[in-house]
């Protein structure tokens, strides 16, 4: 578009040119010429008077001599004969033929004669005896055409000065034009390679204004979508893999018979849609830039952890598991959308219930420091033989890590994806409980988790500190929505 705009304007400068500038530059021509005539006709009337009087040639000769192109050589004066028989009289050198000076002096009108090297200006003067005496001024070529070829000269350069501004504001214009329609362009593109915090500045001309609006509003309601499906998916999966999670306790402590076998099997069956149902809607999850799920998510990682802790003590107290929860007394903001964290936390707690014994205990800890957070979730089993195997898992559906069959492979992927959204990492280690650890790195900087490690000073004393109990009752763990235990 912006190298058509510079054509047309182009093509339809130079026409106005050519239109204005050729027309212009005849009428330049002939204004040299009328002016060159002019004088010469200026200069031949002053020998007029002398004509009137005398005929004699030395009279005529001084008086020629005088002016400024007889001076020149230029001025010739052609008498004819005052009596019958008698010679012409001719002063100066003649250069138009006999022809035309006989047409003067007969006609008696001015007459414009071509000679070599230029043009002579025939100008009948009537003499004294009554006779018809004609004066010839010679005009050189190149005085009929002085100024001509410098007027040229400043038309042609106005000409190209018209348009190289034109192409020049052509351009502007056209760049004004193309790069918000590019922008636009770019931004939907984006948009269709799921970077859903695309936007296109409002700016350019009105239409191209218009259209940055539409697709803003147009971008920030597929975002408020996805939101919405986002929502609808971590609902179900909390109110599916929850209570699913407690019926598969409640099927293993059934005993033994074909009645116990059939609910277990049913259970797992149905664990095994659930996981499949899961792993689909996680595949298909779109991703913005950064990893966050929307334009300034972000949320307070000590609610939200409290909050979920409250959720899981029920079923803790049910079971007889020791429950500790530290670091939470202050709002910490991490750049984490609350259903991430809350899907986070939910898996690595499922984790606890599902792979480890009744009554082991299990503790959270928060640690803040200047560009990171760090949570740790501990508990007292028997630990992850193979912590690499866990974390390359992913949606995989191998046999797990704690020895778990069936499992979708994705709680720690999950869990995973979070930290690494904000620049951090998951890591596997030993727990002061004697079990397993997992430490999740949130940077709040959006650097990496090299440099969140590197910044990062956390003792053990959060370890150290007594236990404390939350209570709950089983009302409250089948109430509230909770995303199910998933490695």
């Amino acid at each position: 578009m912006r190298w058509a705009l510079v054509k047309v304007c182009l093509a339809v400068t130079a026409m106005v040119v050519i239109a204005f500038a050729v027309p212009l530059g005849l009428v330049i021509k002939e204004m040299a010429r009328d002016r060159a005539f002019s004088d010469a006709e200026r200069q031949a009337a002053t020998i007029g008077p002398t004509l009137t009087i005398t005929t004699d040639r030395e009279e005529l000769t001084r008086a020629a001599l005088s002016t400024e192109p007889g001076g020149r050589g230029r001025l010739a004066v052609h008498v004819p004969a005052t009596e019958p028989g008698g010679s012409r009289l001719e002063i100066g050198t003649r250069r138009a033929s006999r022809a035309d000076l006989e047409t003067v002096s007969t006609s008696g009108r001015a007459s414009i004669a071509d000679v070599p090297g230029g043009s002579a200006l025939l100008q009948p003067t009537a003499l004294g005896s009554g006779g018809i005496a004609v004066v010839e001024v010679f005009v050189p070529e190149d005085e009929v055409s002085n100024g001509v070829g410098t007027a040229w000269l400043v038309l042609a350069g106005v000409g190209i000065a018209l348009i190289v501004g034109s192409v020049a504001v052509a351009d502007r214009l056209g760049v004004r034009m193309v790069e918000p329609a590019q922008r636009l362009a770019g931004a939907a593109q984006d948009l269709g390679e799921g970077r859903l915090g695309t936007r296109v500045p409002e700016e350019g001309p009105t239409e191209l204004r218009s259209a940055a609006v539409a697709f803003n509003s147009m971008a920030d309601q597929v975002v408020q979508l996805l939101a919405n499906e986002r929502e609808l998916a971590a609902d179900l999966s909390h109110r599916l893999r929850t209570p699913l999670t407690v019926l598969r306790l409640n099927a293993a402590s059934l005993g033994e018979g074909p009645a116990a076998e059939q609910t277990r099997a049913a259970v797992e069956q149905l664990e095994h849609e659930v996981d499949t149902i899961i792993r689909t809607a996680r595949e298909q999850r779109p991703q913005t830039q950064g990893g966050q799920t929307g334009a300034g998510a972000g949320c307070d990682a000590s609610e939200v952890i409290r909050e979920r802790m409250g959720f899981w003590s029920a079923l803790a107290e049910d079971e007889g598991r020791t429950v500790r929860l530290a670091g939470v007394d202050r709002t910490v903001r991490i750049p984490v959308a609350r259903p991430e964290l809350a899907a986070a936390l939910d898996a690595l707690l499922g984790n606890v219930f599902r792979h480890t014994p009744e009554g082991t205990a299990f503790a959270v800890d928060v640690h803040h420091s200047g560009d990171a957070v760090l949570v740790l979730v501990s508990d007292a089993g028997p630990g992850i033989p193979d912590p690499e195997s866990a974390l390359a898992r992913g949606a995989s559906g191998r046999d797990g890590a704690r020895g778990t069959v069936g499992s979708t492979g994705l709680g720690l992927d999950i869990v995973r994806r979070v930290a690494e959204s904000t620049g951090g990492d998951l890591r596997i280690g030993r727990s002061v409980l004697g079990g397993t650890e997992v430490r999740i790195w949130i940077g709040l900087d959006g650097g990496p988790a090299e440099r969140a490690r590197r910044g990062h000073r956390v003792g053990r004393r959060s370890a150290r500190r007594g236990p404390r109990r939350l209570k709950g009752r089983n009302a409250l763990f089948r109430g509230a929505p909770g995303a199910g235990p998933d490695l």
